[in-house]
């Protein structure tokens, strides 16, 4: 018997509040299971992704900067292409840069220009494609990028701004429209491709994920004034809607992390986990999804903040803990700490380091876990 195709649709950049009131994403959180807090490993794409596709950190798949997309241990961990291209799923990528993701073990790698690409047409196209090889017995696992919201930030503040524009930060409302803009097409898109999913009947068939890799600054923080820069909520927190056949939509408030992805799809692929290979960090989702016994797992997050210079760094200055009560961010960079409530401070305003020892003590204790395991 076949098993279930398996269709990942990311919104590069989308933020979890603007599809929190989206009539679209409602639409589809309807038939989905919603995970309203997912947590990424990294505040941009090509660290974030790696972390999602290998269901572990950065700091020990070797792709913990912008510059290690290349140094990728593929050998050391197996990606879930690899697993999918095992179990003989045809295996297809869509997106803008090859940087986002190990081309190994895809049987078709495309790179769309992301300035003149009508990713409507394109990854309709691909979606009839897979059609063709599902109606031939075989199953497929499907990748595609929308770079939209990417690709207008890069014009429309990332070339034009830097992270201390006086004139950026101080009009807020105009970077919410912008932004509102470009999030609205890709709300558009996502309707067009749920669309011909149902029409093609691949949600009777399919394991279907919509997520973010990151969200985006809209001016929130002098500093960034995309992405990248800081281990703040308004990047590292994301989302992720998951549609199982057979299974009830649902909305689970719990802290999950986006390398926990790699392992609750092999679980419900029954596909077991190769222990060859290096010890993944995610764990499956399934016993949550199921109502069943569940410790929510710490988040940890990372990037480089190139402060004043053009260029990130390349190795990791900034990095976070986290729980869904607290988070914990270490700036190496100024060798300067932050601690939040981030249930009762969600815009991280107020900072409590050294008002609460205990709560301190016992985040730091679990970064020190996370980074005896590191290569960095």
């Amino acid at each position: 018997m076949m098993k279930k195709n398996v269709i990942v649709i990311l919104i590069d950049g989308g933020r979890v509040d603007f599809v929190k009131k989206s009539p679209n994403f409602i639409k589809l959180q309807k038939n989905s299971i919603f995970f309203p807090n997912s947590i990424t490993y990294a505040p941009y794409t090509n660290a974030s992704m790696h972390a999602f596709i290998s269901g572990s950190y950065g700091n020990r798949n070797g792709t913990y900067s912008y510059w290690h997309s290349s140094n990728f241990k593929g050998n050391e961990f197996k990606t879930l292409t690899d697993y999918l291209k095992e179990s003989d799923f045809s295996t297809c990528f869509d997106g803008h840069s090859d940087l986002i993701l190990p081309k190994k073990n895809f049987d078709q790698y495309f790179v769309h220009n992301e300035n003149e690409v009508d990713l409507v047409k394109k990854h309709g196209d691909l979606l009839r494609e897979m059609k063709h090889v599902n109606d031939e017995n075989k199953n497929f696992f499907l990748y595609l990028h929308y770079s939209q919201i990417h690709t207008g930030l890069k014009n429309e503040v990332l070339i034009p701004f830097d992270n201390f524009s006086k004139e950026y930060f101080d009009d807020t409302e105009k970077n919410k429209q912008r932004y509102l803009k470009l999030f609205e097409n890709a709300s558009s898109y996502l309707e067009n491709m749920m669309s011909l999913i149902q029409s093609l009947e691949f949600d009777k068939n399919s394991i279907v994920l919509v997520l973010s890799d990151h969200g985006v600054s809209i001016g929130e923080k002098i500093g960034e004034r995309g992405y990248g820069a800081f281990c703040y909520d308004y990047t590292i927190k994301t989302f992720a809607y998951l549609q199982i056949p057979g299974i009830k939509s649902d909305t689970i408030i719990n802290q999950i992390r986006h390398i926990d992805f790699l392992p609750t799809i092999l679980d419900l692929l029954d596909i077991k986990i190769d222990d060859s290979f290096s010890e993944i960090d995610g764990k499956s989702l399934v016993p949550l999804i199921n109502k069943q016994n569940y410790t929510e797992n710490i988040a940890f997050s990372e990037t480089g903040n190139p402060l004043h210079e053009k260029s990130p760094p390349k190795i990791p200055n900034v990095k976070s803990i986290r729980t869904s009560e607290w988070k914990l961010i270490l700036n190496e960079y100024d060798d300067t700490k932050e601690l939040y409530n981030i249930l009762k401070d969600p815009f991280e305003k107020n900072n409590l380091i050294g008002k609460k020892p205990d709560i301190e003590s016992k985040l730091w204790t679990e970064f020190l876990k996370i980074e005896r395991k590191s290569l960095v």
